[in-house]
């Protein structure tokens, strides 16, 4: 792959406080209602970078999808189809995004040496080896924490949950920055202003909240208060921009081209929300843990991801958003290239593949190789140290630095490994 040199930006910290209940709704409400004009489109192009993980729960099949080897006994059924990069083929499931490859790049050559669900999610979200319990914060705190603009009245780090789950673990980094999950795409809940509470009574009762909490806060004030005080905060703010969250106001034509099952909710639902600034957006597509029909699942699970990932990634393109807009396509781990007795495939972490594109990185590139038939990687094996170091620095945060927090230096990402510099721009 003919790269230029790549490029690494200082990280940017920045601190985020919500808009407290007392500034009333002329503040918080005048953004909820925004359409994605342009000039929003500007607006959100003119702040920070954001991220989008499409994460494929149980663990896709890296020879059904990204590295295809037709013809081999590892190989399957599917034919590899040619990409808008001239070279790079992908397999026939993916026909919609074969038209959007000249935007991507393909990592070929995961070596992450686990074979565990839950270790492999926690360990592709974190950048770190995880056998245990998140330790560590996950991808989506870290981007909310240095990515989040000041005064943000939205969660900075949003999982759009359909069947599969994701860790949105903040760790030390505070509670501030965990994931707020959306289940099954709908708003947070808990954000609807109940029946009978007019929105000024509500605001009254707002502001004279946190004058009790300022003075508590004067007098004991502790980390707990704190975090308290923004969870309270953040909840004021999304019961005036709740509609932000109603992918209903989508058009219909839009709702067509997405799809109606939920995956292709999800995608749309997503742009909504990158379209309004939101630093990190997971959407989960689940289940992909085939260990018999393989081909089957995968006719029916790729089927339903192709076409709204396709139009996602063309629609950020069309509205100005992904060349500061990172996004992802990952799994906790492969497949195995031996096809089993059930016509499945079984947990793989040897030599694997992932799909990354948008602000920051070369696009059309393929990073690594595997062998003939699949089952080892023969150049340029990456694990997800390298991946988490690798979007960091894609968006502009210098993943060799370190969080100050109580005193204590943490690396931001695992220190003994780095980015893939090739991949950057």
């Amino acid at each position: 792959m003919a790269n230029n040199p790549a490029c690494r930006s200082a990280e940017h910290g920045i601190s985020r406080r919500s808009l407290l209940g007392g500034l009333g709704a002329g503040a918080l409400g005048m953004c909820g209602g925004l359409a994605a004009t342009p000039a929003l489109a500007d607006a959100v192009k003119a702040g920070n970078k954001r991220v989008l993980v499409v994460f494929l729960h149980g663990g896709v099949s890296q020879l059904e999808s990204w590295d295809p080897k037709p013809g081999t006994d590892t190989g399957g059924p599917f034919r590899a189809i040619p990409t808008t990069v001239p070279g790079t083929y992908i397999s026939e499931l993916l026909p919609h995004t074969a038209k959007q490859m000249h935007r991507l790049s393909i990592i070929r050559s995961l070596d992450t040496k686990n074979g565990d669900h839950g270790r492999g999610q926690r360990e592709m979200i974190s950048g770190r080896d995880q056998p245990a319990p998140l330790d560590y914060p996950s991808l989506g705190a870290v981007v909310a924490k240095t990515s989040t603009p000041a005064g943000f009245s939205l969660p900075g780090h949003i999982l759009i949950r359909g069947a599969g789950t994701g860790p949105g673990s903040a760790a030390y980094l505070g509670p501030q920055f965990a994931g707020v999950a959306m289940n099954d795409g709908k708003p947070p809940e808990y954000t609807a202003r109940p029946d009978g509470l007019t929105g000024e009574a509500d605001r009254r009762r707002a502001a004279l909240r946190s004058r009790f909490n300022d003075r508590f806060a004067g007098r004991r004030r502790t980390a707990d208060t704190d975090a308290y005080t923004f969870s309270y905060d953040q909840a004021l703010d999304l019961l005036d921009r709740r509609e932000v969250f109603d992918v209903a106001k989508e058009s219909a034509r839009d709702h067509d081209r997405y799809g109606a099952h939920e995956f292709g909710q999800h995608c749309l639902l997503a742009r909504r929300l990158l379209e309004r600034g939101v630093p990190f957006v997971q959407v989960n597509h689940s289940n992909y843990d085939t260990h018999f029909e393989n081909f089957d699942f995968h006719i029916e699970q790729l089927g339903e991801f192709d076409r709204p990932f396709a139009t996602l990634v063309n629609d950020l393109t069309e509205r100005g958003l992904l060349e500061d807009t990172l996004v992802c396509v990952m799994s906790e781990f492969g497949r195995t290239p031996r096809i089993n007795d059930r016509y499945g495939r079984d947990h793989w972490g040897t030599s694997w593949s992932i799909v990354m594109g948008g602000a920051g990185v070369q696009a059309g590139g393929i990073i690594g190789r595997t062998n003939a038939d699949g089952t080892a990687v023969e150049d340029r094996a990456v694990d997800h140290g390298h991946v988490f170091h690798t979007i960091l620095q894609a968006i502009g945060v210098d993943s060799l630095g370190e969080f100050h927090v109580a005193g204590r230096d943490h690396p931001i990402a695992d220190p003994a490994k780095g980015p893939i510099d090739e991949l950057l721009a």
